[in-house]
């Protein structure tokens, strides 16, 4: 996949700005709504956005310190790697979504959580929002970083961009299901 990069980062942030005013939008329903669970071994909508925070952890602290410490000069367009594509793609979210292991470090399941959850994911959000500003100014292509699986794999900034945004998007979907009262996870 060939895109300009000022396309790619606008599409991006468009999409962090929609999962801002979704979250904003949960955070209005009440605690015990926000914690119900469609089923034993699945995710209540707050489960939902602490597995988006425990990946943001990792993920933004990352991108952070690559995209300050980055002496590379943007380029027109960005080319997605075959590793980093293959990735972004899993995570977008489709009409029926797939059902996908999550590590265990990153599987929220019955901690007690309240609205500081969906707080937190509002914050990272505008932090990622900061960041893929300030990713105009370097090269998308030659900027990697490291992947949560393994600090050895590392994606082009770009792809790693769209990997956090479009898993955002993804989880996002689920929560709306599940407030739906529709089976998730």
């Amino acid at each position: 996949m060939t895109i300009e990069s000022e396309t790619l980062i606008r599409d991006l942030i468009e999409r962090t700005r929609i999962n801002i005013n979704q979250a904003e939008k949960f955070n209005l329903q009440t605690i015990d709504r926000l914690d119900f669970r469609n089923g034993e071994n699945s995710w209540s909508i707050l489960e939902c956005f602490e597995h988006l925070n425990l990946y943001g952890d990792f993920y933004i602290p990352e991108i952070e310190t690559k995209t300050n410490s980055s002496k590379t000069l943007p380029t027109t367009n960005f080319k997605s790697g075959v590793l980093g594509n293959y990735f972004a793609k899993s995570m977008l979210p489709k009409e029926k979504l797939n059902k996908m292991k999550t590590f265990k470090d990153k599987n929220p399941i019955r901690r007690a959580l309240d609205k500081k959850t969906i707080d937190c994911f509002i914050l990272q959000q505008e932090r990622i929002l900061d960041l893929l500003d300030k990713s105009r100014n370097i090269n998308l292509n030659r900027t990697k970083t490291a992947i949560s699986i393994s600090k050895l794999i590392k994606l082009k900034l770009g792809d790693t961009f769209r990997v956090v945004v479009y898993h955002n998007e993804r989880h996002i979907v689920q929560a709306n299901n599940i407030l739906a009262g529709k089976a998730s996870r």
